[in-house]
């Protein structure tokens, strides 16, 4: 994730692309839980308005898109 696209804000997305984090985990495979979680973490972009999390499907299909370590994290001794 490019520092430019961590820096997003609300305002600068287009209302039309704005979905709940609930719609995007439908389309992606991702818990809504799992995606606030990343959202927490500054990995995508997504904002809290009132109740509703909102990200946006690209920010999603970038995440996606990234080689990510999915599976069992070693254990350290």
């Amino acid at each position: 994730c490019s520092e430019h696209k961590k820096s997003e804000s609300l305002f600068t997305q287009k209302v039309d692309d704005l979905i709940s984090l609930r719609q995007a985990a439908k389309q992606c495979g991702l818990s809504p839980n799992h995606l606030r979680l990343l959202v927490g973490k500054g990995v995508i972009w997504g904002k809290k308005i009132d109740t509703l999390w909102i990200t946006t499907e690209h920010a999603v299909n970038a995440y996606l898109a990234q080689d990510r370590n999915t599976g069992p994290k070693p254990k350290t001794t």
